[in-house]
């Protein structure tokens, strides 16, 4: 039985890596599986109950784990289209997961940021997170609104 909303977690295969980073926009835990081997996919899929995310047409499908979506489109607004409809899913915490590592970002005081981010941006922004994995800083820039504009088109 699979999840829907908030507790999905999912994993997604090479083939689908710029879905991988926007299901972590979104705020939804997804590993990204970068090499091919399939065996280490499914195992990892099967063992942390997470929903595999693949355009693989070679898998043999008896060998998906239950819930699993084989992805049709080649193109990333599709793809996150695809997704979203198949798990009845809406944004869960955009902006709170790293779009390089998955892990959940933490607040990052504005003084902390100083010297971590450009100097235009510490003058114009008062909110940053950081991931405390990778050590990457995060601030809502223009990029939020184009993100808002692909979901309203996405979601309705």
């Amino acid at each position: 039985m699979v999840l829907r909303g908030l507790l999905m977690r999912f994993l997604a295969d090479a083939m689908v890596g710029r879905l991988a980073k926007w299901l972590r926009a979104l705020g939804y835990d997804t590993l990204y599986h970068r090499d091919g081997d399939d065996e280490a996919l499914l195992a990892t899929a099967a063992a942390e109950g997470r929903v595999l995310l693949t355009r693989d047409t070679r898998l043999p499908r008896a060998s998906l784990p239950a819930g699993s979506l084989l992805i049709r489109s080649d193109r990333v607004e599709d793809q996150i289209r695809e997704v979203l409809q198949a798990y009845d899913l809406r944004p869960a915490a955009p902006g709170t997961r790293c779009l390089r590592c998955n892990t959940p970002l933490a607040p990052l005081p504005r003084e902390a940021a100083a010297g971590r981010v450009p100097d235009f941006v510490l003058t114009r922004h008062a909110a940053f997170r950081t991931c405390p994995a990778c050590r990457r800083v995060y601030w809502p820039g223009t990029h939020r609104t184009r993100m808002a504009e692909v979901l309203a088109r996405l979601c309705g």
